[in-house]
């Protein structure tokens, strides 16, 4: 089995806080990513929205699109309305070749409130869940059907945030609605990657490792910080910098024959955290390590 090392935008420019890396061009971005020794790149905020711009600037720096994400509203949305939604992103990333497409439910979401603690995150009832589930199965069929799979995003501040929330999520829909585990989500929501991993083999479409710092994570949890304000103290960074070990992870991906992205994300304050460096840090551990456990490495 083979792995490609993607990495997110992210760390150059934050869509969600446009005062951190405003400044940077994409170009930057994807000629660092690149020097780095990444060959994907997830999409962002300064990305064309259409592929006839998009494809050769790609090519230019020689990396592909290797995903991005979807910010769902399915909760108060219908499946047709959704899919309206979704349809600029889907052909644009069917344009491109994309693997997936990254989808996560953000009604209710607090993950951009930086006053609002994460204990107050929104909770779907017995309900919500069933209601949800159909949808969800729905558009994870039709994305099927297009040859854009769904992978799902669990994450902080939203519906879906713990190991419990996913391991339901992935167990009451069919087999078209994949997941995108993400190591430092999952860790910051008290649950065990290596066991979602385990349980869904089947179901793990693509990897976010993001990792995190373990005393900003401990600060966080016991002050109840906000997801931002947790960011901001810098709470997550790349692997080889943080406290998870991604040996046994990628050793139960290849022993479930994955074959895919492994995609580094770690929202830092550019000044803080130069990109590229941390960039350097990220591929050159993630790459020692799935080396060390026997995958085929496509540069």
């Amino acid at each position: 089995m083979s792995v490609k090392f993607g990495i997110s935008p992210i760390a150059w420019s934050n869509d969600d806080m446009p005062e951190l890396g405003g400044e940077t061009s994409l170009e930057t971005c994807l000629s660092e990513a690149r020097k780095a020794g990444f060959s994907g790149v997830e999409s962002g905020g300064k990305f064309p929205k259409n592929s006839k711009e998009l494809i050769p600037i790609l090519e230019k720096f020689k990396i592909s699109l290797c995903s991005g994400w979807y910010g769902a509203n399915l909760l108060k949305r219908s499946v047709k309305e959704e899919m309206e939604n979704i349809r600029a992103q889907l052909d644009l990333f069917k344009n491109c070749k994309a693997p997936c497409i990254i989808f996560a439910e953000v009604t209710g979401s607090i993950q951009g409130n930086d006053k609002m603690p994460l204990s107050k995150r929104p909770q779907l009832n017995k309900d919500d869940w069933s209601n949800y589930c159909k949808k969800i199965n729905e558009i994870g069929k039709r994305l099927e059907d297009e040859q854009m799979p769904l992978a799902y995003h669990h994450h902080m501040g939203t519906v879906i945030q713990s190991h419990e929330d996913t391991e339901r999520l992935m167990q009451e829909t069919n087999d078209s609605v994949k997941l995108t585990i993400d190591t430092g989500h999952m860790l910051f929501a008290g649950g065990d990657s290596l066991k979602i991993i385990k349980d869904f083999k089947e179901k793990i479409m693509h990897v976010h490792c993001k990792d995190m710092r373990k005393n900003v994570l401990e600060k966080s949890l016991k002050h109840d910080l906000s997801f931002r304000h947790a960011f901001l103290e810098g709470a997550f960074t790349v692997p080889g910098d943080g406290c998870i070990d991604y040996k046994p992870i990628l050793n139960e991906l290849k022993k479930n024959n994955y074959n895919g992205w492994l995609v580094v994300e770690a929202e830092q304050d550019p000044k803080k955290a130069n990109p590229f460096k941390y960039a350097k840090i990220g591929y050159n551990y993630l790459r020692s390590k799935a080396k060390e456990c026997g995958f085929l490495i496509i540069e």
